[in-house]
């Protein structure tokens, strides 16, 4: 007899099979993506190759943004967008990208400014401090940018694993 839930389903023991979904891959590909366009723009900027973009927060495009929207957009070309599944990841989606753009983008601007006084308070007087990220949230542009990569990362994922992998 297997081992079953409070409902009698039975219970997925091989936890290995969460890496064999479009739904992972297309969350998954969409931080990855999001996070080389934020290296490469970085490296465009500099013109040097800074690897610490591939985990950083803040940036063009959202991270975050690219991959709840990869998941949400799989999840709907997957398995429909009416199903409750892919219903719950939207709003997962829409308040990850509502804390980016404003919880998270204040505690970066009071980080700057924090920054700033620190900075200030160095030159008057020897004060020691460890400087704040101040890259934290992201302007409304970074989230949209990463919805859009998510979207499109999700799009291809999903086209993908219905031609290639499922034949």
């Amino acid at each position: 007899m297997e081992p079953t839930l409070f409902s009698g389903e039975a219970l997925h023991l091989d936890f290995w099979t969460y890496f064999t979904t479009p739904y992972f891959w297309s969350g998954f590909m969409g931080w990855c993506v999001a996070q080389v366009i934020k290296m490469t723009r970085g490296a465009i900027r500099t013109k040097s190759l800074d690897f610490t973009y591939l985990m950083s927060t803040g940036g063009m495009p959202s991270a975050h943004s690219s991959l709840v929207v990869g998941v949400f957009v799989s999840l709907g070309l997957g398995l429909g967008w009416t199903h409750p599944i892919t219903v719950v990841s939207s709003v997962v989606a829409t308040i990850t990208m509502f804390d980016a753009a404003t919880v998270r983008r204040a505690a970066g601007l009071q980080a700057r400014l924090l920054n700033k006084i620190t900075r200030q308070l160095f030159v008057e007087r020897t004060f020691s401090a460890k400087p704040l990220k101040e890259m934290l949230g992201h302007t409304r542009t970074e989230v949209l940018g990463g919805m859009i990569t998510g979207t499109c990362v999700a799009f291809a994922v999903t086209l993908f694993w219905a031609k290639v992998i499922n034949g």
